[in-house]
């Protein structure tokens, strides 16, 4: 049986627990709310590396082709400090005023990257 402290694998573990308890996977998957498909995904996961493999490990790349240019982003993050009451709109007009082409949801994003997503 598999002991567990971390929240972040406190599903994945029980769900292993509870199919050692029962003896039936199927079962056990139909309670979790699981396909066996994952189950099996789990259980290869915790044989190969331990408990600590079932740990979520993001896979994702950025993806760096759909981000502003370093010139946008320091022309949006140095308006924002600037200009803090302006919303995402009238930022990305302002700037289109002065050269630099950005949507609204555009300068949203470098906010949010920057932590500049509120005026409070």
């Amino acid at each position: 049986m598999l002991h567990i402290n971390n929240p972040i694998i406190k599903h994945k573990a029980g769900l292993l627990n509870l199919a050692e308890e029962l003896g039936n996977v199927s079962k056990s998957c139909k309670i979790m709310g699981v396909s066996r498909d994952t189950f099996y995904r789990y259980q290869e996961l915790s044989a190969e590396g331990g408990i600590d493999a079932l740990v979520n490990q993001n896979r994702r790349v950025p993806n760096l082709k759909n981000r502003a240019n370093e010139a946008t982003e320091r022309a949006v993050v140095d308006y924002a400090i600037e200009f803090p009451p302006h919303g995402q709109h009238r930022t990305s007009n302002e700037l289109r005023k002065k050269g630099v082409f950005i949507s609204g949801s555009g300068v949203r994003s470098i906010w949010q990257r920057h932590d500049l997503e509120n005026f409070r």
